[in-house]
């Protein structure tokens, strides 16, 4: 299975992006974050596939479960 996230220097400096567009992984998240529908993204951005945005989101799951902690500043709990 060809790989959906990519990083190449001289694609969007260097940032993950959905192979073979130069998406990157950051504003995928950042639209679904604010509250738009995959469905609109899609419509967007062409060549985008729902594959491409999963892949985003699992790519986001695994960064995210690496052994670096990043404090938030939000005492609450």
């Amino acid at each position: 299975m060809e790989k959906l996230i990519t990083s190449d220097p001289n694609v969007a400096m260097g940032k993950p992006v959905v192979a073979g567009t130069r998406i990157t992984v950051e504003l995928i998240l950042e639209k679904l974050g604010s509250g738009e529908r995959a469905e609109d993204i899609l419509a967007a951005h062409p060549r985008l596939t729902h594959e491409g945005i999963q892949a985003a989101l699992n790519y986001a799951a695994s960064v995210l479960r690496s052994d670096v902690v990043h404090p938030t500043g939000d005492s609450a709990a």
